[in-house]
């Protein structure tokens, strides 16, 4: 059944990565090396760049890009990020309290511009969605006060979903490799600044990689995750992509048990997919640092406990009753707001609840995952 969710309207006047690793030599049976067009694009303060109907308030790009959402936008030139959608090359950056758009290769202006406008979510006002969380919770009042602009992107499924098959027990800089690596078997778009850019490959190309290539790529046990994934999906009724997509129209009890079908998907893999790509607004991926956000702040009474299944469960129902169908982007947020390069921006009397230690301290190492070490 198609779940009702509310709109936000959009308001009216809204140390660089390492490179990817390069590709390994496919058999000679197997060609999936990428075309490469062999340009460099450049930027200067002389382009035409393109305002944005988004103020930094709607879309800071330092709170939304680096935060563990996408590892494929890279930042290019001081508050400037850049990344391909589709077949779409396309520079973000902000200039006084506004979001300008610059395209640098795109086969149709007018598709990379409504490519960038979904990306980006502007259907939702950040604006309208913080005032109303706000008035409910004063933590986050004071937090989105300091913080704003943390946007939820909406990423095109497929993409998002083997970005996440990478980053299990996984740190950034090793994620940020392996989807290079991966991206670099799509169609080549440019360079920017020093950094390659790709088109996403799409899934007959994925199928043309196999297990080894993607293990002496450093894949590890995540390449069967990958090539898996990839069989099953072509194997959709319908096709994979278009099976994804129809995600987006189901509840989200449905849509995680269905991620959660394919190989090396769980849960909290499967809440990241649904809340950055299928629009399932008030998908909850818990993790250790979301889980001690939690039981600080929601469910005192479990502080101590150690993290279960169930107790899953319980963190992402105690999000959505505190902040409704878009608790995932509440809880976006209040994990920004735990990065130490952050925590900077918030005035130290702001935190103001002392905060409980976890009891399974091993678990709460930064670094074995994406959402733990952003986090």
């Amino acid at each position: 059944m198609k779940r009702s969710r509310p709109q936000f309207p959009l308001s009216t006047p809204a140390k660089s990565p390492p490179p990817p690793l390069s590709p390994q030599t496919p058999p000679q049976t197997i060609k999936i090396t990428s075309k490469k067009l062999k340009k460099t694009l450049v930027t200067s303060a002389a382009t035409n760049w393109t305002r944005l109907n988004l103020t930094q308030s709607e879309l800071s790009l330092p709170l939304t890009f680096p935060t563990g959402q996408t590892f494929r936008w890279k930042q290019t030139g001081q508050s400037q990020y850049t990344g391909a959608l589709g077949p779409h090359l396309i520079s973000l950056k902000h200039r006084n309290d506004d979001v300008y758009y610059y395209i640098h290769n795109s086969p149709s202006q007018s598709a990379a511009e409504s490519a960038l406008l979904d990306f980006l979510n502007v259907n939702i006002s950040l604006t309208d969605m913080w005032a109303e969380f706000s008035a409910s919770d004063s933590r986050f009042a004071v937090l989105a006060t300091h913080l704003k602009g943390a946007r939820v992107l909406r990423q095109e499924p497929l993409e998002c979903l083997i970005q996440f098959l990478c980053s299990s027990n996984n740190n950034i800089t090793r994620i940020t490799k392996m989807v290079g690596f991966i991206s670099s078997l799509g169609n080549y778009l440019g360079n920017v600044e020093g950094f390659e850019f790709y088109e996403f490959p799409n899934l007959d190309r994925l199928g043309l990689v196999t297990e080894d290539q993607l293990r002496e790529a450093g894949f590890g046990y995540r390449a069967k995750y990958i090539t898996g994934t990839v069989d099953a999906l072509r194997l959709k009724p319908g096709g994979g992509i278009e099976w994804l997509a129809a995600l987006r129209h189901l509840e989200l009890h449905v849509v995680i048990d269905a991620l959660c079908t394919l190989p090396g998907v769980g849960p909290k893999v499967a809440a990241c997919i649904a809340l950055f790509s299928l629009d399932q607004h008030d998908a909850i991926p818990v993790d250790t640092h979301v889980w001690k956000i939690a039981t600080r702040y929601l469910l005192p009474e479990l502080a101590g406990a150690r993290l279960t299944p169930k107790l899953c469960n319980q963190v992402a129902d105690a999000f959505v009753s505190k902040y409704g169908k878009f608790a995932g982007w509440a809880q976006t947020l209040l994990f920004i707001a735990e990065l130490p390069s952050q925590k900077s921006l918030i005035p130290s009397n702001s935190w103001t609840t002392k905060k409980t230690k976890s009891a399974n301290n091993k678990d709460d190492e930064a670094g074995s995952e994406p959402w733990t070490e952003l986090r």
